[in-house]
């Protein structure tokens, strides 16, 4: 799933983005996400996640605000042109589990995604 996302949004133009950066990406939450929070989330030091979301400022994925709820903190959110690549990535994964379910069968697709949802809830403290 993963790097079918990848590929298409690389496909889309959007080819400055690495996939480092989309895994920090990903995990920017609609309100906006503490630096600290994505590199928890994406089990990558602070310093690295910093250098992350710097270079996708840069590239006008993302943008950062005062946290509301603390002035020392800032939040990660996405920009307008991040708003487009994650667009492509919805599309896309539905694009796949459409391809799944016509391989599987409905049956099959709707247990191994039960399954994978229930899983999720051991392995994926963030969710």
């Amino acid at each position: 799933m993963e790097a079918r996302v990848f590929e298409d949004i690389r496909a889309a133009g959007f080819t400055d983005m690495t996939l480092a950066q989309a895994r920090v990406f990903q995990r920017i939450g609609p309100r906006g996400t503490r630096l600290t929070d994505l590199a928890d989330q994406a089990r990558v030091t602070k310093q690295t996640a910093a250098a992350l979301v710097e270079a996708l400022e840069r590239c006008g994925y993302v943008h950062r605000t005062s946290d509301p709820t603390d002035a020392r903190a800032r939040l990660v959110h996405i920009a307008e042109r991040g708003l487009e690549v994650a667009g492509i990535a919805a599309r896309t994964v539905t694009d796949v589990a459409k391809e799944w379910r016509a391989h599987l069968g409905a049956r099959r697709y709707e247990q191994l995604r039960n399954t994978l949802l229930a899983l999720r809830d051991i392995v994926d403290p963030y969710q």
